[in-house]
């Protein structure tokens, strides 16, 4: 069976590298040493023209830090997201509370403002307080997956909970491994946890490499 690589693409040098590497679909961010923040509207433009059939699905995260966000800031990121609708494939961003739950209401009416694209929550999810309860309020808000280490520093070490995350998804949202993926260690991480999709930038220096991309794909498929 094939698995789903996503490849976080924080410029574009490495959305080129991506799909010359054979990436269905990229997640698109700016500012990858700030752990990604929302790109211009114009380099998603250019990006969807150059690779029509390049499943794009746009990071909204206004600033670096934390991931508990003001009014204004929150205004800020809806209005990104009804820019990025007309060429992006999907949204990717989440808020929390200060205690470390999910936002409801804010990440709530981002998906609200996705139109129907699938909205990916973020790695905001690793520091959720209750990440069981967190996945199931997540499937309520209508999320489509989460993007997560399993609440450790990779999801090599995070397996044990990816697991129980993806086991107890029931198939009602998409668990994504993500953090430290590589060619190396991508097949056993999808084989421990059972999830069919992983996420990573495939990149040296911070910029993705198209001969990683393909390795990474090719250790997916067993």
């Amino acid at each position: 069976m094939k698995r789903l690589l996503e490849v976080c693409c924080g410029s574009l040098a490495s959305v080129w590298a991506a799909a010359e590497g054979g990436a269905e679909r990229i997640e698109l961010c700016s500012a990858l040493s700030l752990d990604g923040l929302t790109p211009s509207v114009g380099a998603l433009r250019l990006v969807r023209e150059r690779f029509p059939a390049l499943r794009i699905h746009v990071l909204i995260r206004p600033r670096e830090g934390d991931f508990v966000y003001t009014p204004q800031e929150q205004q800020a990121m809806l209005l990104d997201v009804e820019a990025a609708l007309p060429w992006a494939d999907g949204i990717v961003s989440g808020a929390l509370t200060p205690q470390g739950d999910v936002d409801m209401v804010a990440t709530g009416l981002l998906v609200k403002a996705c139109q129907g694209l699938p909205f990916t929550f973020h790695r905001a999810f690793d520091r959720c307080r209750e990440p069981l309860v967190a996945l199931e309020q997540l499937i309520h808000l209508g999320c489509r997956r989460i993007l997560t280490s399993g609440q450790a520093p990779t999801a090599a070490e995070g397996i044990a909970l990816l697991r129980r995350l993806n086991d107890l998804s029931g198939g009602r949202i998409i668990v994504m491994p993500g953090g430290g993926v590589n060619a190396v260690n991508a097949r056993q991480i999808l084989q421990l946890t059972g999830c069919t999709e992983i996420h990573g930038s495939c990149s040296i220096g911070g910029t993705t490499q198209a001969g990683i991309v393909r390795q990474v794909i090719q250790s997916c498929t067993y």
